[in-house]
């Protein structure tokens, strides 16, 4: 069972030292939240804290590396003892795109799926009155996943590929993953604040 001895002040830590830009901050606390949710939706609870870690830190090198992401990714996190599991998680989101690490791992391919995902989602939620996912359908979500003009730097090719990865519809990912947003945008609010 993966699991990893980084705690949250290190993982924040380190986090912080390389990025400084409010969007990545959010991004990474809302990809560790939902993939917490994740994991206990999916019947792996004891791994939560690991699966939570791979998605605090999947970007800890694409604000001030982008044209070495999920290459430097490893010496970076060797900073604070990651563990090779979740190096090579956090590497594996960048599979096909920036690196040749693949998925394996079922948490490895909802990172994948999901990275992106969040981002789409988030984007729509703030063109709502509301300014939050809480009161957004499905059917809104799906046609600004069609609208490829919306949010266009979230590609929907790796989303669907993150989907086919988990044998899953992509409604059923669109559709978990919004749930995973609504559930977690209080804590993702909480863990955002310090950062």
């Amino acid at each position: 069972m993966p699991h990893t001895n980084v705690t949250d002040a290190q993982a924040v830590a380190l986090l912080k030292k390389y990025n400084q830009e409010p969007f990545h901050l959010l991004h990474a606390a809302t990809v560790a939240e939902v993939m917490r949710w994740y994991a206990k939706h999916l019947g792996r609870e004891q791994e939560a804290h690991f699966w939570a870690m791979c998605g605090l830190l999947h970007d800890i090198d694409f604000e001030h590396f982008p044209q070495q992401h999920c290459q430097k990714a490893p010496q970076l996190l060797a900073e604070i003892g990651a563990e090779p599991e979740l190096v090579h998680a956090v590497c594996s989101h960048g599979y096909g795109l920036v690196c040749d690490v693949k998925p394996e791992d079922e948490m490895e391919k909802v990172l994948f799926a999901v990275d992106e995902l969040t981002g789409l989602i988030q984007a729509a939620a703030k063109m709502r009155p509301s300014k939050s996912c809480k009161d957004m359908e499905l059917s809104s979500l799906k046609k600004k996943f069609k609208d490829k003009k919306f949010a266009a730097g979230c590609s929907r090719d790796v989303i669907k590929q993150g989907a086919d990865m988990l044998g899953w519809e992509l409604d059923k990912l669109l559709g978990t993953t919004l749930q995973a947003m609504r559930e977690t945008e209080a804590a993702v609010t909480a863990a955002n604040a310090p950062l």
